[in-house]
C-alpha cells in the first residue's frame, strides 16, 4: 500500500524575472485559473508575431506559457505529469517598476523513501520525478483542487498607464523584444523556481521552513558559505543569517554547476588601483565598449555634476562642474536618481574615456541598459570598494586601470564556485534563491531580466542536475536499496581518448552515452548486455560523427531497465 508522506503548502510567492534547458523529456501542462474574458481568455484581437500564432492576446499569452512549459519538459527527466496552474493578476507596479511574474511550489515534501536525500524540504514537482508518482494528485488538497504542482501568476497590467509606462508583455518567441518585456524569457526564470530552483528556507532569520518539523531545504544543502565553510544545512540559523548577506561569499557548491562554469562565463572585469590589494573585483555594464585584457589606464575623477539636491556624485545632470578635468580621465559616478546608460553618457559627453559605477548598498553591481551612444567602457563596483577609490582620490592623484582579468571568470569566487545572489541589506523575494548579478554572460537565473537573454538556461541545466532533475546514482535490481555505485571516468579531465567505467549488479541490457550540458548526445559510447560486476568502456574523444569533440564539460550516462547514473566527463585542450 503507498503511504503519503508529511506534506505542507509552500508558499507559492517566490518573486523574479526569466528562465532556460535542461535533458531527457517531462509533460508539462499550463492550467488556466483566469475567467472568461481576462488574462489567458482575453478575446481582444491581436495579430501573429514572433512565431506564436494566436490570434488574441489570451490565445498568445497561453501560447506562451505552453511555449515555455515545452522548453524545459523537453530538458528535465520525469515520468509525472508536472502541472502549472497560472493566472494574469494585476500585480505591484508603478511607472519605473513593477512585479513581473512569480512561480513556486505549491507543496512541498520530505523523507519519501525513494528521495535520494532525506531529512530536507523537496519541491512537489522534484519530489513526485523522485518517487516515480503523483504524491498530490487532483482532490489531496481538499475537493475540488486541480492537483497542480506549481503556482504561476504574471502581472496584467504591465505596459498600462502607470505600469512600466512605454513598456508591455512581449509574446513571441523568437526574443526580438524591443523595448517590450520578453514573456517567455520571464516565464523560463519564473518555472525554473516552481521546479526546484529557490530554498524555502527564511533567508532573512536564517530559519527552517517549519511544516513541523523545521528541516532544511535539499537547496541548502549546496548553498555554501566560504567564510564559515558550512553548507546551509550544517549551520545555524543566525550564521545563515549572515550568510545572506555576506556578498561574494555565498555560492553554489554543486559539483555540475562548478565544472560547467568556467567553460561557460566569461572573463573577469577588474579595476587595478595603486593601494590596498592592488585590483578590485567588477562587473561590466550590459551597454558601451568592450573591454581588454589590455585595458584602459588613466587617472580616476569623481564626478561634480553641481546638483546637490540629488547628489553631485550620481552625473545626472549635465555639464559637469569638473568638466574641464574629466577630459581624458576616467569618471567615478555614484549609483542613484537616473538610469545607468544616462549616467555613462554624461560622462562621455563631458570628456571622460571610461566610467566606474559605484554601488549604493552592498555587493556587486551590474549596469544594466542599453544605449548605443554610450562608446566607452563602462563598469560596476561594489559599495565598499567604491568608498576606498574616493578616499585614494581626495588624498591624490589615483591612476586606475579598466580591463579583463586575464584567468579568473566573472561570477566565480576565487575559490572557483558559482556566487550566488547575497546583497547586504536582504532583498526579499530574490537574495539566496538566484545567481548573483556579476555572472557573465548574464545567465537566466538572476535576480533581474535582461535584454540579451534567450531561450537558452545555461547554468541551470547543470544545477538541476546537481538537484537530481537527471539521476545521478545507480538503483540495485528490484527497486531494492540504492547501491550507490558511481561511474568512473579516467583521466578526467582528459585531453581525449580516456575509460569509463562501471559496475553492475546483475547482468543487465545498458546504454552508455556521452551528453553535452544541453542534453543533445555527443557519442553513444555501448550499447549492449554486459556481465554484473566491474566494466569499462574506451572513449576515442571522438562524436558520433567522427570529428574531435570541442573541450567543455561533458556527461557521461548508464541507463538500462535497473540502473541509471551519471558521471561529469570535462574535456580540455
Amino acid at each position: 500500500m503507498r503511504t503519503l508522506f508529511h506534506r505542507v503548502f509552500a508558499s507559492a510567492a517566490l518573486a523574479a524575472l526569466l528562465a532556460g534547458p535542461a535533458a531527457a523529456a517531462a509533460t508539462i501542462t499550463i492550467v488556466n485559473l483566469d475567467g472568461p474574458g481576462e488574462g489567458f481568455n482575453d478575446a481582444t484581437a491581436a495579430a501573429p508575431v514572433g512565431g506564436n500564432p494566436g490570434l488574441t492576446i489570451g490565445q498568445q499569452r497561453l501560447n506562451c506559457f505552453q511555449e515555455a512549459a515545452n522548453i524545459w519538459g523537453s530538458l528535465i527527466d520525469s515520468s509525472v505529469p508536472i502541472l502549472i496552474q497560472s493566472a494574469f493578476n494585476p500585480l505591484s507596479c508603478t511607472a519605473t517598476s513593477a512585479t513581473l511574474g512569480s512561480a513556486g511550489p505549491r507543496f512541498i515534501e520530505f523523507n519519501e523513501p525513494s528521495f535520494e536525500f532525506q531529512n530536507v524540504w523537496y519541491h512537489e514537482a522534484l519530489a513526485n520525478k523522485q518517487v516515480g508518482f503523483d504524491l498530490t494528485p487532483p482532490g489531496a488538497a481538499g475537493p475540488g483542487d486541480n492537483g497542480s504542482d506549481i503556482n504561476a501568476q504574471f502581472n496584467t497590467n504591465i505596459g498600462t498607464p502607470g505600469c512600466l509606462t512605454g513598456s508591455g508583455w512581449y509574446y513571441g518567441f523568437d526574443h526580438n523584444e524591443g523595448t517590450k518585456i520578453d514573456l517567455l524569457a520571464v516565464l523560463l526564470h519564473e518555472f525554473a523556481h516552481g521546479l526546484g530552483f529557490s530554498t524555502v528556507t527564511n533567508g532573512s532569520t536564517g530559519a527552517y521552513f517549519n511544516g513541523p518539523p523545521a528541516l532544511p531545504a535539499l537547496w541548502d544543502m549546496f548553498l555554501y558559505d566560504e567564510t564559515t565553510g558550512l553548507h546551509w544545512d550544517e549551520n545555524s540559523a543566525v550564521q545563515r543569517q549572515s550568510s545572506a548577506i555576506n556578498s561574494g561569499n555565498l555560492t553554489w557548491d554543486g559539483a555540475l554547476v562548478t565544472a560547467a562554469a568556467p567553460l561557460t562565463l566569461a572573463k573577469m572585469p577588474e579595476l587595478l588601483v595603486p593601494f590596498g590589494s592592488g585590483s578590485f573585483e567588477a562587473s561590466a555594464a550590459s551597454f558601451g565598449a568592450a573591454l581588454t585584457t589590455g585595458g584602459i589606464t588613466a587617472q580616476a575623477i569623481v564626478v561634480n555634476d553641481g546638483v546637490a539636491a540629488m547628489l553631485t556624485t550620481d552625473a545626472c545632470e549635465t555639464p559637469f562642474v569638473n568638466a574641464a578635468a574629466m577630459a581624458g580621465k576616467i569618471a567615478v559616478i555614484d549609483r542613484g536618481t537616473c538610469t545607468f546608460p544616462v549616467k555613462a553618457l554624461n560622462a562621455q559627453n563631458n570628456g571622460a574615456i571610461g566610467a566606474i559605477i559605484v554601488n549604493n548598498t552592498g555587493g556587486s553591481l551590474s549596469p544594466g541598459g542599453t544605449d548605443p551612444s554610450v562608446t566607452i567602457p563602462v563598469i560596476g563596483i561594489s559599495q565598499a570598494d567604491g568608498t576606498a577609490l574616493k578616499a585614494a582620490i581626495g588624498g591624490g592623484a589615483t591612476t586606475v586601470t579598466m580591463r579583463f582579468h586575464p584567468t579568473r571568470k566573472a561570477g566565480l569566487h576565487p575559490n572557483g564556485r558559482v556566487r550566488m545572489y547575497s546583497p547586504n541589506p536582504y532583498q526579499s523575494g530574490s537574495s539566496v534563491s538566484h545567481y548573483d548579478v556579476s555572472l557573465t554572460p548574464n545567465a537566466l537565473m538572476e535576480p533581474a531580466i535582461n535584454g540579451d537573454l534567450t531561450s537558452s538556461v545555461d547554468l541551470t541545466v547543470p544545477l538541476f542536475r546537481d538537484i537530481g532533475w537527471i539521476p545521478r546514482l545507480l538503483s540495485a535490481p528490484g527497486g531494492g536499496a540504492s547501491t550507490r555505485v558511481a561511474l568512473a571516468s579516467s583521466p578526467n579531465p582528459t585531453h581525449g581518448e580516456m575509460s569509463v567505467s562501471f559496475d553492475l549488479a546483475a547482468d543487465e541490457t545498458v546504454e552508455l552515452a556521452l551528453y553535452d550540458v544541453a542534453g543533445r548526445q555527443v557519442r553513444m559510447l555501448a550499447k549492449g548486455r554486459f556481465s554484473a560486476g566491474p566494466n569499462r568502456v574506451a572513449w576515442d574523444g571522438r562524436d558520433d560523427r567522427g570529428r574531435t569533440a570541442s573541450p567543455g564539460v561533458y556527461l557521461a550516462r548508464l541507463k538500462g531497465p535497473h540502473t541509471t547514473a551519471t558521471q561529469t566527463v570535462v574535456l580540455v585542450d
